[in-house]
């Protein structure tokens, strides 16, 4: 077991939360949960949008289906693949037409959870996160597209049977698509790792080594200042988290290239170049690392921070160089392997 006099006051409460038994299983709909499966409190969900289990069927489809694209290259998938731990593989992601876009494409594990949605937080609501994707860069469909790709969608027999019943007095329409695309995200729950199972009493889920590092990342690295059990990010089904100003992407740029983050959002100073603290749950399968991809392994990422970012006009007083050896950075990977989540379960499409 975890000692308590290794853990810090503050993480004891969320780590002790764990111990409860989740309503969703790592991996999403329909794989169960175990035990040992961490509760990560109550997920909200829109009073207009209920989660039905033939919502999230159509929404599992649609989620994986490249004809919602502009030119029927792209799906949600095609940016949150498996084989990237449900992330992206490129540094930023590649949208529609083969057009590079800004930002990394992040791990989507647990997004049902949060608060904000976008590295700058500027989407509201899952649902607007999806529209945002689907007309912009990702999919390139543009809002002016929208209904002419329902249409489309409406016109497919297999979707227009499954929309009939799970939207009868809608339909096929941008705000069914995406309702039903938002339904099927927020079964995508990992809260039963190897992690999960230690803190809920298995001492044998983690390896000695693996149990270094987490004292480490709970103590001396203090990553969980920001990457906080169980989310592994400072935001959770409670709070929107704060977003911070780590460096990357700044060093040997001119100020026009810059990206500013959440800045663009908030209009606020103390944001410039802020983004938000994306969660640390599959992280060992999801390498390039942070908002540009701009760090390729683990290891450069985890010394990265810990060695206190990189200095500019509003790097984040919670970094600073926390004096790690080799040793040390190693055995931090090595526990953050623990925290791998399962795989996307591949549909048939109509």
């Amino acid at each position: 077991m975890i000692h308590e006099a290794r853990i810090p006051k503050g993480l004891l409460a969320a780590l002790i939360g764990q111990f409860v038994f989740a309503a969703w299983g790592c991996g999403g709909a329909g794989s169960g949960a175990s035990s040992h499966a961490a509760d990560l409190g109550e997920m909200a969900v829109p009073a207009d949008n209920p989660q039905t289990e033939a919502k999230v069927s159509l929404g599992h489809q649609l989620f994986f289906d490249e004809r919602l694209s502009v030119d029927g290259t792209r799906a949600c998938y095609t940016c949150h693949r498996n084989e990237h731990g449900n992330g992206g593989g490129e540094p930023t992601a590649i949208g529609a037409l083969n057009r590079k876009l800004s930002r990394h494409s992040p791990v989507i594990w647990n997004v049902g959870y949060m608060k904000r949605w976008y590295w700058d937080g500027r989407a509201a609501s899952l649902e607007a996160q999806a529209t945002g994707a689907w007309s912009g860069g990702n999919m390139g469909v543009g809002r002016d597209g929208l209904e002419a790709k329902a249409r489309e969608i409406a016109a497919i027999a297999g979707y227009q049977e499954q929309f009939a019943s799970v939207f009868p007095d809608q339909g096929v329409t941008p705000e069914t698509v995406v309702q039903a695309i938002a339904a099927y995200e927020r079964t995508l729950v990992c809260n039963d790792t190897r992690y999960d199972r230690f803190v809920s009493g298995d001492n044998e889920a983690l390896t000695s080594q693996e149990q270094a590092g987490l004292d480490l990342f709970l103590g001396k690295a203090a990553c969980a200042t920001c990457h906080t059990p169980p989310f592994f990010s400072n935001q959770s089904a409670t709070a929107e988290g704060a977003y911070f100003n780590t460096g990357v992407g700044i060093a040997e740029k001119p100020a026009a290239d810059i990206d500013t983050g959440r800045m663009l959002v908030s209009e606020q100073e103390s944001d410039w170049a802020a983004f938000k603290t994306p969660s640390l749950r599959n992280v060992s399968k999801s390498a390039p690392y942070f908002h540009d991809g701009s760090v390729g392994t683990l290891e450069a990422a985890v010394r990265f921070m810990a060695g206190g970012g990189y200095p500019n006009r509003n790097l984040s007083a919670l970094l600073m160089d926390r004096a790690l050896t080799d040793e040390e950075v190693a055995l931090i990977v090595t526990f953050l392997a623990a925290l791998e989540c399962g795989s996307l379960a591949i549909p048939e499409l109509p």
